[in-house]
């Protein structure tokens, strides 16, 4: 029997590359757990590379290779996922981020991604790199505004955010900047295609006063935990610690004003900054 074709690299190669994956070791009759023992892997991470929800690294499609003896395929075609638009360290989520059916999230000093406009985004990018060119600053906004895309669909991906209230209160670009973000959110949320709370200050300590906080759940994949850094980010499989995750986040949920108190806040805070920029 023939071995898998090469793909076009421009029709979702990570998604072909996974099908084939999947193909090539049910061939082999090895489980996902079979598989990722001598990849020092889980059975669940296997099952993310099938599903496309991971990102296959050149060295894994070696070792694939060699295992499934597919005479090179996967690694010819991991060169297909090798370039992204994102930051080294945001690319592997970002690419999750798109596959999911439900993300779940905790910003604590920024507006998260997905929710930022334009201008706001520009205005975090150029704080980050205040000696980049205009160029660079304009690929970056338009990466980030690329993923907001998936808002587009009515219903999917569910996308539920709390928010630090310091989100809120950090100028960030100038206090009309602030006033388009927040009520850019508010109409997602009267919109009903996205779910806000916000943890206000006189919540004093919370679950995760440690940093930000991204889970990601999938229809036929395990769900992720993503956690960042300054420059760095960890995307995170294992069943335990990602079960951990979302026992912070349900803490969270539980310490947050609720949705309608939280719109509330949210439009006060927009109509505080529209206010200022006209007095």
């Amino acid at each position: 029997m023939p071995g898998p074709k090469d793909f076009d690299p421009l029709s979702s190669p990570r998604a072909l590359l996974g099908a084939e994956l999947r193909v090539a070791r049910k061939k082999a009759c090895l489980s996902q757990e079979e598989l990722g023992e001598p990849l020092f892997v889980s059975g669940s991470f296997i099952g993310q590379l099938e599903a496309g929800t991971r990102r296959m690294t050149p060295e894994l499609a070696r070792q694939i290779d060699e295992i499934l003896r597919t005479n090179g395929f996967f690694t010819r075609n991991c060169g297909a996922l090798a370039k992204s638009k994102y930051p080294d360290h945001f690319a592997a989520a970002a690419e999750a981020e798109a596959l999911a059916k439900a993300i779940r999230e905790y910003a604590p000093l920024l507006i998260p991604g997905l929710l930022q406009k334009e201008a706001y985004a520009r205005a975090v990018f150029r704080a980050y790199q205040p000696t980049a060119t205009e160029a660079a600053i304009d690929q970056l906004v338009e990466a980030r505004l690329a993923r907001a895309a998936l808002l587009a669909d009515p219903t999917t991906p569910l996308l539920w955010c709390v928010l630090d209230e310091a989100a809120l209160r950090r100028v960030v670009g100038s206090r009309a900047v602030m006033a388009e973000s927040l009520r850019h959110i508010a109409t997602l949320i009267r919109s009903h295609r996205v779910i806000v709370q916000v943890i206000p200050f006189n919540a004093g300590a919370h679950a995760a006063l440690d940093g930000p906080l991204k889970l990601m759940s999938f229809e036929d994949a395990p769900p992720l935990a993503y956690l960042e850094g300054h420059t760095t980010g960890l995307l995170l499989d294992d069943p335990a610690t990602v079960a951990r995750h979302y026992l912070t986040y349900d803490l969270l949920t539980a310490s947050a004003l609720s949705p309608r108190e939280s719109l509330a806040l949210i439009e006060s805070v927009a109509e505080d900054y529209a206010h200022d920029e006209h007095v």
